[in-house]
């Protein structure tokens, strides 16, 4: 059904423009929907009533049982590469864009539902999702927001009445409205290229460049200047995602975004101990989205970006592989400047200081102390306590030989020694989503008690700022061996 006086009303610009790359689609029925989160401060944010969204009017839009004013609900085609394995055919199979929504200061947001049934590119199951994986999401991407980390937002969580059997486990069934910079992806710039519908490619291209990288419309050639703009963007995201021991766990070409924001939190999770081999997701058995492996995937899915915009980067097609192949191979350098200024950051260093830092992911590599605790701990080095550190490694001497080295460093720098700490504290969390925590809250939320979930979203959304009774809150498991998350998580 359409609400008549909707509390949220959108535009339909990707259903206008990029005919060919969706199916209209409406949600399954929700039969006895419920809000159980909704994230006031991004409605806010977004020009929505609060209020009015809690109404039962807005929570049967957010849980697709209702169409707002304005809105043509779409399944967006793409397909991508899994794993390294081409699927031509991936779409949103469970997932609906509702619209685009602009806030007050002009941006436009995708609203997106998740888990609100089966579309055309459902690939076997019933579209649904259970209410654990939904608040999963929420959590961690808002975590992800509050580090200052580019990424959709989750705006509500509502169960839908029925019940969800997942592994064995009855829960819930439940839908997760997020928003967007947009759903473009990689995926669907391989879906249109295989199309050979010059059109259709050449709309989906522009559709972007108007979207996220505008300047690129004045380029000579603007498909390349898109691709430059990507490669940015990218390069950017995935080194703040290695500042903070993030690990995505399912980097497919269908998950790597055109706006660079980090999109489908599946099998992630935050890193305990410091190891580049690091694995989350129970199907990566080779170690293919490995913590460390991360930004030559993202290289890779980039490539596969340029090979679908080769037509319309230059007519002569060796011209275009040169061009695109140029761009492509600008990664690395990128992602190194990126990835050294959150470095130098992390570790209050003002001035190029390379080799220490490079020294420091070596010891850090071979010590395996917790990410988190060990780059926030340096602050209280840089004051005079080093305990916080040492007490993390195993090889205190060569913590101290780094440490000694460091502080001249800060000591030599042309601002003093405390601006530096309370520079790192800004930068380094006390607080992420520590990954017991999550299975804590979400195992409770699922019983039917929400205030472990609500206290946790309240400890990772104000990531570094120490608090105190919150100690837990900043501690590793120490258990935690094999920690396993799933693609329906």
């Amino acid at each position: 059904m359409t609400v008549a006086a909707s509390p949220v009303t959108l535009d339909d610009w990707f259903a206008r423009d990029l005919g060919g790359l969706y199916r209209p689609w409406q949600a399954d029925p929700a039969p006895s929907p419920e809000l159980v989160e909704l994230n006031a401060g991004l409605a806010a944010e977004l020009g929505l009533d609060a209020e009015a969204l809690r109404s039962p009017e807005g929570v049967a839009i957010l849980a697709g049982a209702a169409v707002p004013a304005g809105a043509t609900p779409v399944a967006q085609a793409y397909a991508g590469h899994q794993f390294g394995n081409y699927s031509p055919r991936l779409g949103d199979g469970r997932a609906l864009l509702l619209g685009e929504l602009t806030d007050p200061a002009g941006h436009r947001h995708d609203l997106h539902l998740k888990g609100s049934g089966r579309t055309p590119f459902a690939r076997g199951g019933d579209g649904k999702a259970p209410l654990g994986p939904m608040l999963r999401e929420y959590v961690i991407s808002e975590a992800m927001h509050a580090l200052g980390i580019p990424t959709t937002r989750s705006l509500a969580v509502t169960t839908t009445g029925e019940a969800v059997v997942r592994d064995g486990r009855r829960q819930p069934g439940a839908v997760l409205a997020r928003t967007a910079a947009s759903h473009l992806r990689v995926g669907t710039f391989q879906y249109a290229a295989a199309t050979r519908d010059a059109d259709l490619l050449r709309r989906l291209t522009d559709h972007a460049i108007a979207r996220h990288h505008p300047d690129a419309a004045h380029a000579e050639r603007p498909a390349l200047a898109l691709l430059e703009a990507v490669v940015e963007a990218q390069a950017s995201l995935v080194a703040r995602w290695m500042d903070v021991g993030f690990v995505h766990g399912v980097m497919n070409t269908d998950n790597t975004t055109i706006s660079g924001e980090t999109i489908d939190y599946g099998p992630c999770a935050f890193l305990d101990a410091y190891d580049p081999a690091t694995v989350y997701s129970s199907i990566d058995h080779g170690g293919r989205y490995a913590f460390g492996n991360q930004p030559q995937i993202v290289q890779w899915n980039l490539a596969r970006l340029a090979e679908s915009l080769l037509t319309l980067i230059d007519d002569d097609t060796d011209t275009a592989i040169a061009l695109a192949t140029d761009a492509v191979s600008g990664f690395g350098a990128t992602f190194l400047r990126h990835r050294s200024t959150g470095l130098h950051a992390k570790t209050g260093l003002t001035d190029e200081h390379g080799e220490l830092v490079e020294d420091l992911l070596r010891l850090l590599g071979e010590q395996h102390p917790d990410h988190t605790r060990f780059f926030r701990g340096l602050s209280a080095a840089a004051r005079g306590d080093v305990s916080p550190v040492r007490d993390l490694v195993v090889d205190r001497d060569a913590v101290d030989a780094w440490l000694d080295r460091w502080r001249a460093a800060l000591e030599a720098q042309d601002r003093p020694v405390e601006q530096s700490a309370a520079a790192m504290d800004r930068v380094n969390p006390v607080y992420i989503p520590r990954n017991h925590q999550v299975e804590v809250a979400l195992d409770a939320a699922i019983a039917g008690d929400l205030a472990p979930f609500e206290r946790l979203v309240d400890v990772v959304t104000q990531p570094y700022d120490e608090r105190p009774g919150l100690d837990e809150y900043a501690k590793g498991d120490p258990s935690a061996t094999g920690y396993v998350t799933y693609c329906g998580t």
